[in-house]
C-alpha cells in the first residue's frame, strides 16, 4: 500500500521528524522526543501537522436542520462563528465517528472528521445530505491543516498579522488573512491546551511551518499528541469509541439531547431510561507499570473490562489509562486491577480529566 503524504511531509523530514504509517498516511511520530514535545505544549507552544484529517464544507438551504438529523447534539445552540463537538451515529446508536461541526452562515456549515474514517464519513454524509439539496465539498483538498497549541500559542499567532485571535472564544472560528492567503482559524484542538487549528492553502503551509519554527514553536508528532489528549481524557476513535459503542456508554452523555429527531435517537433514549451495561472510566495505577490498549481489567479477581488507552503521564509522572468496566463498578474511588505482563496491578478509578487547565 502506498502511503499518502501531507503538504508538510518534506518540512517534517527536514525538521528531524521520524516518520511512521498512520491511517494510510506517512506522519511524524516524534521530533526531539515525546517528553520534550509534551512539555513544550503544556508550558509554551507546539505545532502538529493534522493535514491527514478531513474538512468538509456543507452548502445549501436549511443545511443546519438537515445536518441535525445526523448528530445527537442540538446544533441550534451554536451560532455563526461558533462550533461544537459531536458524533455521527448509526441506527443502533453506535458511533460512526466523532467530529467538530462549525456554523458559518444560514447556508454553510463545516465539519472536521478523522483520517481513519475520512472516505466512509464523506460517502455517508453525501448519501444523507445530497438528496436533500446540500452540496458536500472537500474543503481541505490539498491544503495544509496545522494545529498550534499551548499557553503561548495564541500570542505567537497574533504576532503574525493583524487579526486579534485572542478575541476569538473557545470553539469560535473565523477566516483571517495570513501570508497573503485566506485561512480558516478555529480555536479548537486535541491537547487540552489553548490554541488554534489553521487550514491554509498548500503553497503557504511550509512557509508557515518555517515561520513558527523561527518563533520557537516546537514541532510535535503523533506520540505527544496521544499523551496530551489522554491526560485530558479526550476520546480516540477506534479505542474509546466505535460503531458498536454509544455516546452514553462512552461517557459522552453531555453531547446528547432528545429535543430533536436523529439517527439512533430511540436507542439512546432507551439507554438513558434503562441504563447501560458498561461505562468508560479513567484510572490511575499505583505502580509505574503502564496499562496498554487491550489489557484486561479485573474487579475482585474477576475479569470485567478492558483498557482502551494507556500511557505514562509526563505531567503527573504516573501511569494513567481509560477503560471500559461494568456500570456497577464505575464509581470514582473503586479499586480495580489491570493484568500487565501476567501480573495484576492495582488501579483506582479517578475523575476525568486527569489534568484540567
Amino acid at each position: 500500500m502506498t502511503l499518502l503524504r501531507t503538504p508538510l511531509y518534506e518540512s517534517a523530514v527536514e525538521t528531524g521528524g521520524r516518520m511512521v504509517p498512520f491511517s494510510g498516511w506517512e506522519m511524524a511520530v516524534q521530533f526531539e522526543g515525546l517528553m520534550a514535545e509534551h512539555k513544550a505544549v503544556r508550558t509554551s507552544s507546539g505545532m502538529f501537522d493534522i493535514s491527514h484529517m478531513g474538512v468538509l464544507r456543507l452548502v445549501g438551504e436549511g443545511v443546519k436542520q438537515k445536518l441535525q438529523y445526523l448528530v445527537p447534539t442540538n446544533l441550534d445552540k451554536i451560532a455563526p462563528g461558533k462550533a461544537c463537538y459531536s458524533v455521527l451515529l448509526n441506527e443502533q446508536g453506535g458511533i460512526r465517528d466523532d467530529l467538530i461541526v462549525y456554523d458559518s452562515t444560514e447556508t454553510e456549515m463545516f465539519a472536521v472528521i478523522n483520517a481513519c474514517c475520512l472516505e466512509s464519513d464523506t460517502e455517508w454524509i453525501r448519501s444523507q445530505l445530497e438528496p436533500q439539496g446540500i452540496e458536500v465539498i472537500d474543503y481541505k483538498s490539498d491544503g495544509t491543516f496545522l494545529a498550534v497549541q499551548g499557553p503561548k500559542a495564541v500570542k505567537i499567532l497574533d504576532s503574525l498579522g493583524d487579526f486579534n485571535l485572542k478575541d476569538v472564544p473557545r470553539f469560535g472560528h473565523k477566516h483571517i488573512e495570513l501570508l497573503g492567503q485566506s485561512v480558516f482559524a478555529a480555536r479548537t484542538g486535541y491537547t487540552g491546551e489553548d490554541g488554534f487549528e489553521l487550514l491554509i492553502p498548500s503553497p503557504a503551509g511550509p512557509e508557515l511551518w518555517k515561520i513558527l519554527l523561527e518563533k520557537g514553536v516546537a514541532p510535535c508528532g503523533l506520540g505527544s499528541r496521544d499523551t496530551l489528549r489522554l491526560e485530558s481524557a479526550m476520546h480516540l476513535y477506534g479505542s474509546e469509541m466505535d460503531d458498536k459503542t454509544s455516546p452514553i456508554e462512552a461517557s459522552l452523555k453531555w453531547i446528547v439531547n432528545f429535543d430533536h429527531e436523529y439517527i439512533g435517537c430511540d436507542v439512546l433514549k432507551k439507554q438513558v431510561e434503562e441504563g447501560v451495561s458498561k461505562k468508560l472510566v479513567a484510572i490511575k495505577l499505583t505502580k509505574r507499570n503502564i496499562a496498554r490498549h487491550g489489557y484486561p481489567v479485573f474487579y475482585n479477581d474477576e475479569e470485567v473490562g478492558e483498557v482502551t488507552s494507556g500511557t505514562w503521564s509526563p505531567t503527573l509522572s504516573e501511569p494513567i489509562a481509560l477503560a471500559y468496566v461494568p456500570a456497577e463498578h464505575s464509581k470514582i474511588g473503586t479499586e480495580l486491577g489491570v493484568k500487565i505482563r501476567g501480573k495484576i496491578e492495582t488501579a483506582t478509578i479517578v475523575k476525568k480529566p486527569f489534568i484540567k487547565k
